[in-house]
C-alpha cells in the first residue's frame, strides 16, 4: 500500500492555474475584508475571514491536492472529494459573506467599469433571484447529485478529465445555490422561509440516504471504471464501495441534520405560542 501511495504522490503535480486562482481569490478577499471591517466590524467578525479562507483551502484540498489522484484509484476517496465539494466548501465560503469583500478587494476601476454594469443588470439580478429560490436551488443540487452518480455518468467523468472538471463545477455551483437560501450571505435580502427550510434539508438528506443506501447494500460493484483500473491498493471493490457509501451517508446526513436542528430550535423560539408564553417586557420609567 505504501508503494501505491508513493506512486500517486509521484504522479501528482501542482495545478498552477487552480492554485494561483485560489490564492489570488483569498488575497482579494482578505484585502476587501479588512477594508470593510473598518466601517462594519459587527458584520464582519474574524470568524468570517477564517471561514472563507478555510473554504478555499478545502476546495484546493479536494481538487488540487493529491486527493484527486486517490479518487481515481478508490471510490471511497472519490466520495470524500464529492462531500468536500458539495457540503463543506459552499457553506464555509458563504458564511464569509464574500460578495462585498471581493468587490472591495478588487481594483476600483475594474469594479466600476467592468463589474458595475453587470451587477446592475436587471436580467442578471432576476436570474440570480430565481436560481436562489429554495425550489430551484434544491432541484439544481439534487438533480446534479443524482445525475453524476448514475453509473454511466460517473464512469465517463473518471475516464475523461475535461468532463471530470465539468462535474466538479456542477457540484460546486449547484451546492452554492443550495446553501444560499439557508445562509443568505450579506448583503442578500433576508427572507423568512419558516418551516420550509426544515423540509428543504430533510428532503435533501433523503436523496443522499437513497443513493448511499443503494451503494452500501448493492451486492456488486456499481461503477465499471474501478473494475477496469489496476487495483493498486489491493482492496475489495465492494468493500471500498461500502466504505465510501457509509462515509457519505453518515457525514453527509450529519451536515444536513445539524442545520435542520438549528432551524427547528429557531422556529420554536419564534413561534406565536412561544411568544405569547413569554412574560411582557417591563416598561422603563
Amino acid at each position: 500500500m505504501s508503494g501505491a501511495v508513493q506512486d500517486i504522490l509521484q504522479d501528482w503535480s501542482l495545478p498552477w492555474f487552480l492554485t494561483s486562482t485560489l490564492v489570488l481569490a483569498m488575497i482579494v478577499y482578505v484585502r476587501g475584508y479588512f477594508a470593510i471591517r473598518r466601517t462594519r466590524p459587527s458584520l464582519f467578525p474574524e470568524w468570517r475571514l477564517y471561514s472563507f479562507l478555510l473554504g478555499m483551502s478545502m476546495l484546493w484540498l479536494s481538487i488540487g491536492s493529491p486527493m484527486d489522484g486517490f479518487s481515481d484509484a478508490l471510490l471511497s476517496a472519490h466520495m470524500v472529494e464529492h462531500l468536500i465539494l458539495m457540503s463543506i466548501v459552499p457553506p464555509l465560503v458563504l458564511l464569509g459573506s464574500p460578495a462585498v469583500p471581493m468587490l472591495r478587494g478588487l481594483p476600483a476601476p475594474f469594479v466600476k467599469i467592468v463589474l458595475g454594469p453587470l451587477l446592475r443588470s436587471q436580467p442578471l439580478l432576476k436570474l440570480g433571484q430565481f436560481l436562489t429560490t429554495p425550489l430551484v436551488a434544491w432541484l439544481a443540487m439534487n438533480v446534479a447529485y443524482l445525475a453524476w452518480h448514475l453509473p454511466r455518468a460517473y464512469d465517463l467523468a473518471l475516464q475523461n478529465e475535461p468532463i471530470h472538471g465539468f462535474e466538479h463545477i456542477c457540484f460546486l455551483g449547484t451546492s452554492i445555490l443550495f446553501w444560499w437560501p439557508l445562509i443568505q450571505p450579506w448583503p442578500a435580502k433576508r427572507r423568512d422561509y419558516g418551516w420550509t427550510m426544515l423540509l428543504y434539508l430533510i428532503a435533501a438528506d433523503f436523496i443522499n440516504t437513497a443513493i448511499c443506501a443503494y451503494l452500501a447494500f448493492c451486492d456488486h460493484p456499481v461503477y465499471v471504471y474501478y473494475q477496469q483500473q489496476p487495483n493498486i491498493f489491493h482492496v475489495d471493490l465492494l468493500d471500498d464501495q461500502i466504505l465510501g457509501a457509509g462515509f457519505m451517508w453518515v457525514v453527509g446526513s450529519t451536515i444536513f441534520l445539524v442545520p435542520a436542528m438549528v432551524v427547528t430550535v429557531r422556529m420554536l423560539q419564534t413561534s406565536p405560542a412561544n411568544a405569547r408564553s413569554r412574560p411582557p417586557a417591563i416598561a422603563g420609567p
